[in-house]
């Protein structure tokens, strides 16, 4: 899977066997932030965490943002949420077995 097929499935489904640090990407590119939100809310790995601190950036609550930046081992980047949403969905379908979102 690729970011444009990801983003093409924003318009559909969500596609099957995501981990939940993309699920939350992808209802976030959806708009639903708080679903998003939900999803990686409990958990305690790095890549919940970097979703997690992107999350709270956009929401606007930088101290918060900036506690899950330093949880995921990563600094708040200084580029816009529309480039940093597309970094995070590219770096982690990167990561996934040819055949995860099929």
């Amino acid at each position: 899977m690729d970011i444009q097929y990801f983003k093409d499935t924003l318009k559909s489904e969500l596609p099957q066997n995501l981990p939940e640090h993309l699920q939350a990407l992808w209802y976030d590119g959806k708009g639903n932030w708080r679903k998003a939100h939900d999803l990686i809310d409990h958990l305690n790995n790095k890549q919940a965490a970097h979703v997690h601190a992107y999350l709270h950036r956009k929401e606007g609550d930088i101290w918060n943002a900036d506690y899950w930046y330093n949880r995921a081992g990563q600094s708040r980047p200084n580029i816009s949420l529309e480039k940093e949403w597309e970094n995070l969905v590219s770096l982690y379908l990167s990561l996934l077995p040819n055949s995860a979102g099929n």
